[in-house]
């Protein structure tokens, strides 16, 4: 089913910029089965709410938009759709452990609302936990460990990062405890720390050929230790190697997690050209690159559906139609896109009924 075009499909956090406390709302039909409170009559064919979905849920530490979406929506990218922002909502992304979502009708079309320990309150509500403790869209800290150490180099990371230039003493071969001397660093403060990588084998879009970035090899960690250009940085662990033309990037990474699964609104075509973790297979919450970023209209949020590619056999039956045989493509699961860049995107596998791996398409659901 193709979404590219459905104005159903609006952007969730235009009227964010009023608000004071979330609510949210399947404006949507259910599915065969009628829910607590449903009235007869209601056309259950539009967006595939859960027949089991409960009639109340109290969310709990570790939990993630996407497991929350996924107990009252049969496709939990349907996410957009069941969320209905107050008019005095300040912003409906911060939802918390603790708190309590009721699945109500009103005038028979389903609500799904806010309560804290009773009826839906529409004043502002004092927040003892801190923003860090908000529930997030995908685990957090499985897309900050990528992103401060990522497998995977953009060409303008290899391009434009601060390198090594040359080692202290002439030595070819560096490791924890030696100096290097580093260009293109800026203006960094003494102390700040890095993380170093050497630029492996090309990833190439296979569509055209052309190199969208690298293999990186986390090669070990530097400390500042005087500004100027070159830098002189101290080497202060080491899991192989450091040469000459490794690439520096900061260990500490802001990751923004301010989205909500949800639909491209065009359609996308692509493939999976990179796993991660040196494997050819990925798991659920595993990190894959594809060849489609933000020219092609991606962000982050966005969910896409994963197709095994069919493969041509030989048909050895005595009565064949033909010899060779295209076998269907197959879906196999479900990932979204958590960072988009130009021509490449990273996201993170959300489920899989095989594995998933490189030359893989993915497709708008």
């Amino acid at each position: 089913m193709s979404l590219s075009g459905n104005s159903r499909f609006r952007n969730p956090v235009r009227s964010l910029a009023s608000a004071a406390l979330v609510a949210l709302a399947l404006s949507i039909a259910m599915p065969a089965g009628i829910a607590v409170g449903q009235q007869p009559g209601i056309d259950r064919s539009v967006i595939p709410v859960a027949p089991d979905a409960p009639e109340r849920y109290v969310v709990q530490p570790g939990d993630t938009l996407w497991d929350i979406s996924a107990k009252f929506l049969t496709d939990p990218w349907f996410w957009p759709e069941i969320w209905y922002v107050n008019p005095q909502v300040a912003n409906p992304h911060l939802i918390y452990p603790g708190d309590v979502l009721a699945l109500t009708w009103v005038d028979g079309q389903p609500r799904l609302v806010l309560e804290s320990g009773g009826p839906v309150r529409l004043s502002p509500r004092v927040r003892e936990s801190p923003l860090s403790e908000a529930i997030h869209a995908i685990p957090y800290d499985r897309i900050a460990a990528f992103m401060s150490r990522p497998s995977v180099l953009t060409s303008d990371q290899v391009k434009t990062a601060p390198y090594v230039a040359h080692a202290r003493d002439h030595r070819l071969i560096t490791s924890a405890g030696d100096d290097v001397y580093v260009r293109r660093l800026g203006d960094a403060a003494p102390g700040n720390r890095y993380n170093i990588y050497h630029a492996g084998d090309e990833l190439k879009d296979p569509d055209d050929g052309d190199v969208l970035g690298y293999q990186g090899l986390y090669t070990g960690q530097a400390d500042l230790k005087r500004q100027g250009d070159p830098a002189t940085m101290l080497l202060v662990g080491s899991a192989r190697e450091t040469l000459e033309g490794d690439i520096l990037l900061p260990d500490a990474v802001e990751v923004n997690m301010d989205f909500i699964p949800r639909a491209p609104k065009s359609a996308i075509d692509g493939t999976i050209i990179s796993v991660t973790e040196d494997r050819t297979v990925t798991a659920e919450y595993d990190v894959v690159i594809i060849n489609r970023g933000s020219r092609d209209g991606l962000e982050p949020g966005h969910v896409l559906a994963i197709w095994d590619s069919g493969e041509e056999v030989r048909d050895k039956t005595d009565n064949a139609v033909s010899r060779n045989v295209q076998l269907p493509d197959e879906r196999t699961g479900l990932f979204m896109v958590f960072k988009a860049y130009e021509r490449m995107s990273f996201g993170l596998t959300l489920e899989s009924s095989r594995e998933v791996r490189v030359g893989d398409r993915v497709r708008t659901p």
